[in-house]
């Protein structure tokens, strides 16, 4: 496993992490969820994402299981805050990230975690408001650092201007081989200001790992044919972007790689991305991803694969 810094703050981070998006205390059985958490510390991933909102506090609580005995420097924890929790607990308000932060705590069983983000922008709630909130909480031990989840540039640059507050270290965007958005204007805003990405669906809700062939039924242990985490893979199961990445698994085998390994190494050729996330169902799957991070691949392979998928990437 390789690692590397997390923007302007001390902590170094496995270039793949592990997320818990749709998965742990949702989607995946506890002993099976358990054990790719193991794998994980096994094969050098130190850094866990997750989120108040996944299942309603079920994956923290999941994880604050999963992760009791362990020594608390030993890993990387990061959760989030804005999605509702109840039909009153939302957004960024001083009370909502006061309130947020203490329940999430309990739930992981953990004094503080290493990285408090905001899971999206609210505009319900005064910038100055949800940045002292944040510092608050920062000052106060609860969290080491801040971040933030697919913030457009403005809001970026409005957060970055503001003084007396501590300072923003990550950006979490949607960022792969077929959503590329973020290269625009938001990765060059953050290598400018000490934050570096972390990625989340890398692999496009598991499509680009190929095993999705255009008009067959998807496999039968495969997310697209989930109950509960089918439906957020809808918009990649596009005839168009299957048959685009069909045509990627070629490149991926003059690699010497996987596809999904070859589209997470595309992701971590970024400098300014520090890790890519991952979900698994299976320890097996944790294997397969983590191995990207040894990877060495010519960019004139990528630059292959851009040229492939570039009339096939989704935009809504």
């Amino acid at each position: 496993m390789k690692y590397r810094q997390l923007g302007a703050s001390d902590l170094s981070v496995s270039v793949i992490s592990l997320g818990s998006w749709l998965t742990f205390g949702v989607g995946v059985e506890a002993d099976a969820a358990r054990a790719c958490v193991e794998r994980s510390f096994e094969l050098g991933i130190n850094f866990i994402d997750t989120a108040n909102v996944y299942g309603r506090g079920a994956a923290e609580t999941f994880l604050g299981e999963a992760l009791a005995g362990r020594k608390r420097d030993s890993y990387v924890l990061a959760t989030k805050v804005f999605f509702p929790m109840s039909d009153t607990d939302k957004g960024l308000s001083r009370a909502q990230i006061l309130k947020q932060i203490d329940a999430s705590l309990k739930r992981l069983r953990t004094d503080y975690v290493d990285l408090y983000q905001c899971h999206r922008y609210d505009a319900q709630t005064p910038l100055e408001e949800t940045m002292e909130a944040l510092s608050e909480v920062v000052r106060a031990g609860k969290a080491r650092y801040i971040g933030f989840s697919e913030w457009g540039p403005d809001h970026i640059a409005d957060a970055f201007a503001l003084p007396g507050v501590e300072r923003f270290v990550s950006s979490q965007p949607q960022y792969s081989l077929l959503w590329r958005r973020p290269e625009e204007k938001v990765i060059p805003l953050c290598a400018k200001n000490g934050v570096s990405q972390i990625v989340w669906s890398p692999l496009a809700q598991g499509v680009l790992s190929g095993k999705y062939a255009p008009g067959a039924k998807p496999p039968a242990d495969s997310r697209a044919a989930h109950e509960s985490m089918g439906a957020m893979i809808s918009g990649w199961m596009q005839p168009n972007i299957l048959e685009a990445v069909q045509k990627l698994k070629p490149v991926a085998a003059r690699a010497g790689c996987s596809l999904a390994q070859f589209s997470l190494a595309w992701v971590l050729r970024e400098p300014n991305v520090a890790s890519a996330i991952v979900g698994a169902s299976r320890p097996s799957q944790v294997n397969d991803n983590a191995a990207a991070a040894d990877l060495e691949i010519d960019p004139a392979l990528f630059a292959e694969a851009e040229a492939i998928v570039a009339g096939a990437q989704r935009t809504g």
